[in-house]
């Protein structure tokens, strides 16, 4: 198990390097992460990042996990994608799963015996928890659930779900298992990025779940939960979003120190040497924002949630500048597999549009502005 802390950083860099880096463009041809390799993440403690040592897990602070979702973010989006859904449903348990739920579910998504996904999108309506079509009904001391959730990252391989759905009138998670006769899962291939991230599309035909696997209670208010956790998904998000431009930074570095053109170096061009510094200075504007999401997330600050998502904002943003930016300083390389260059074009695409959209962070942005 690879320690948090600054001075295991290089540690865990080298490791994702090895197995996740070296073989990210593989996984996005195959569309699939081999399960090895989740295993040696499970083995890092990387699924357990947001688990209390109790239960098995590392318990990364707010500082250590941002660290580690920008380290992975660095070496694939669809492996962040895996971790940052994961995470969700283990910290939505933790932080509001009663004592029973947490000794049977947290241990094995620690250990990565389970892995988890967060059922919420849909077709017709995104990510708007309070408009989720999904119903769901009370019979006796069980729950009814009939709906479709779409795009659903690792849906795949998920051995339970958080399902998002209106109950009486009210927005209410329920913990459900892969193997609930009434959930069926179709694949979802050939996405612009996130090729490798499994993505689904579960049907919930009356799957009856155990009352014991509501999360809160039916009054529980859980439409703010929801809130609190598309804020974990897009912190998670934003420090991914900084891996993904500095890798392409180290990519564009270390191909325009040796390419050269018109009996030059492409770093000695001007034209490029200002592309580079935009690329460096945003990409480093986007991490501080980051930092001081972490910051005020590990205090406890209100702020913390406005924080994140303009972290998020910028950081997504400034991921599909720097990858656009880095494709063309490699031109006709950067559009190969031989590069890196074209899978981080596209996931920096999908990182403006998940866990919210570059737009609804501007709305909120603006009316938070405005409300000051």
């Amino acid at each position: 198990m690879i320690a948090s802390g600054p001075h295991r950083r290089d540690e865990l860099r080298a490791f994702l390097a090895a197995t996740v880096g070296k073989h990210a463009n593989q996984f996005d041809l195959d569309q699939r992460i081999p399960r090895s390799v989740i295993a040696q993440l499970a083995e890092a403690g990387i699924l357990g990042a947001q688990v209390p040592r109790q239960f098995g897990g590392t318990e990364y602070d707010a500082f250590d996990f941002g660290h580690v979702c920008e380290l992975v973010g660095y070496a694939s989006g669809s492996v962040l994608s895996l971790l940052t859904v994961h995470s969700i449903v283990a910290s939505t348990i933790v932080r509001w799963g009663s004592a029973s739920q947490k000794e049977r579910w947290l241990p094995p998504l620690a250990s990565g015996a389970s892995l988890s996904a967060f059922a919420l999108s849909e077709a017709d309506v995104g990510s708007d928890a309070r408009n989720v079509g999904t119903r769901i009904r009370r019979e006796g001391d069980t729950f009814v659930v009939n709906g479709t959730k779409k795009w659903i990252s690792c849906g795949q391989i998920a051995d339970l779900f958080l399902i998002v759905g209106n109950c009486d009138g009210r927005v209410i998670g329920l913990i459900v298992e892969a193997d609930n006769p009434g959930l069926s899962i179709a694949p979802i291939s050939d996405m612009l990025g996130f090729k490798a991230a499994m993505l689904a599309e579960i049907t919930l035909d009356e799957c009856v779940v155990a009352q014991d696997q509501l999360l809160g209670s039916v009054d529980f208010g859980y439409a703010q939960v929801v809130g609190s956790v598309l804020d974990h998904g897009r912190f998670s998000i934003a420090w991914g979003c900084v891996g993904l431009a500095q890798a392409c930074i180290d990519a564009s570095l270390n191909y325009t120190e040796t390419r050269q053109t018109f009996g030059q170096y492409l770093k000695d061009h001007q034209l490029v040497q200002k592309m580079i510094a935009d690329m460096v200075t945003n990409t480093q504007a986007a991490r501080l924002l980051c930092e001081d999401a972490a910051r005020k997330r590990a205090a406890g600050d209100h702020g913390g949630i406005m924080a994140t998502t303009m972290a998020k904002y910028f950081a997504a943003r400034n991921a599909e500048t720097v990858a656009a930016e880095a494709v063309q300083l490699h031109g006709a390389n950067g559009c190969s597999n031989d590069y890196p260059l074209a899978r981080h074009y596209r996931d920096a695409k999908i990182m403006s549009i998940i866990e919210g959209s570059a737009q609804m962070q501007q709305i909120l942005i603006a009316q938070h502005s405005y409300g000051r």
